[in-house]
């Protein structure tokens, strides 16, 4: 029998099921069993951790498939997000943060390969660098890209769990994520009516800061129109000035020259 080794950090890499999406998948493998085989790598398990657990415990029969194509955890992790983006079943949340999760390996990657062989990166290296790749990558928006990475960079964990669980929407989240964490943890507290309410809020605050800015900004404009006219003037002034000046010049010029003839 073959032994299974469990990687915390590969396990852990994609979210979790929630409650119902367990209890499907444990109905399902014990009314069809394990039809389709768990994924290893040098015995490592990458992919079927659910079905392993439940299949373990329920003493369901399992088949495994070593793929030997890998040969950095990192290549592991890429197929792994492949894998899950490929799948109807994942969210637009879940696509976004796998999608930014293979940015970073990218990422580092091309930074690895520009210090120890300075040249043009691997196609592989190219394939999800800027944000739009990422974007297409995930089958998102640019706007949702940025959304969901306010979302990972501001939100406490709680805003995300209810992100994920499809309490709030990831617009009204980046919103929220604007908030101190004490506001964000009692929004969340609050259920998905406060959670609408707080991202409501927020636009609103946002929408009364930037009236004033407006006028702000209009006002500056005008003063910078009068200015321009101004000097606009000041410059033909001198024009005329300076060829008056000019006149002058030529017609004393033109006195001395009538006074030495008489």
């Amino acid at each position: 029998m073959t032994t299974i080794t469990i990687n915390p950090a590969l396990q852990s890499y994609i979210d979790p099921l929630t409650a119902s999406e367990y209890a499907a998948l444990e109905r399902s493998l014990l009314a069809e069993g394990c039809r389709d085989a768990l994924v290893l790598w040098n015995g490592v398990l990458i992919d079927g951790h659910n079905r392993y657990a439940i299949c373990t415990r329920h003493g369901i029969a399992f088949a495994t498939l070593e793929n030997a194509s890998f040969e950095t955890i990192e290549d592991v992790m890429l197929w792994i997000i492949d894998n899950h983006l490929a799948r109807r079943s994942v969210s637009d949340f879940q696509r976004g943060v796998l999608a930014l999760r293979k940015k970073d390996i990218v990422t580092t990657r091309i930074a690895q390969q520009t210090v120890s062989n300075p040249g043009t990166p691997s196609a592989q290296a190219q394939s999800a660098g800027t944000r739009e790749e990422t974007a297409q990558l995930a089958r998102l928006s640019n706007n949702t890209m940025v959304q969901i990475e306010k979302i990972q960079k501001a939100a406490t964990p709680e805003l995300v769990q209810a992100v994920r669980s499809g309490t709030i929407s990831i617009n009204a989240a980046a919103t929220v994520a604007s908030l101190p964490e004490a506001e964000q943890l009692a929004a969340v507290a609050g259920g998905k009516k406060q959670l609408q309410q707080a991202a409501r809020e927020v636009r609103e605050q946002k929408t009364r800061a930037r009236a004033p800015k407006a006028a702000v900004d209009e006002a500056q404009a005008d003063i910078q129109d009068e200015s321009s006219q101004l000097r606009a003037e000041i410059a033909s002034l001198q024009k005329s000035n300076a060829a008056l000046k000019a006149e002058n010049a030529a017609l004393e010029q033109r006195i001395a020259v009538l006074v030495d003839a008489s």
